[in-house]
């Protein structure tokens, strides 16, 4: 993998676990103990690297994700805030992006659910982090979830 990383402001639980993930590629960082956020149990995380549509430069978080098929999905929440997080923007201006989950490093091409897809998605992410539910509730953005399909 190239070298990466998360914008500078990351607080420092994400900045540990992207640090631990990519240390041990996946073994250490895969799971997340949801109830940091609020959540129940230990959760899948995978690595997305967006290039910043401002910056140009390759900028790597660590996300929850959900399946659907052969596909990931993921929730651009925010925590509920106003606007978008800065990585969904990035794959807006440029939806080829790489992921890794575990040891697994690859290119994928996202795209946001349509109406029936998020309809369909939206329960099984909130299976899998009820705080979604609260972070809905807190912003009038409707809260895109974004399908990332290997490339």
């Amino acid at each position: 993998m190239a070298e990466s990383s998360g914008p500078k402001e990351l607080p420092g639980w994400i900045k540990d676990h992207l640090d631990r993930y990519i240390a041990t590629n996946g073994e250490d960082g895969y799971l997340w103990d949801a109830s940091l956020g609020g959540g129940k149990g230990m959760i899948p995380t995978l690595l997305l690297t967006t290039i910043g549509r401002k910056s140009g430069r390759e900028l790597t978080l660590p996300l929850i994700f959900g399946r659907s098929g052969a596909d990931y999905v993921i929730v651009a929440s925010k925590g509920g805030a106003p606007e978008h997080p800065a990585w969904y923007l990035n794959l807006e201006a440029n939806p080829k992006v790489r992921l890794q989950v575990k040891a697994d490093k690859f290119t994928a091409l996202a795209h946001t659910a349509n109406a029936q897809e998020h309809a369909a998605l939206w329960p099984k992410m909130v299976e899998i982090y009820g705080p979604y539910t609260d972070y809905q509730k807190k912003t009038d953005r409707q809260i895109p979830i974004v399908v990332l399909k290997r490339a």
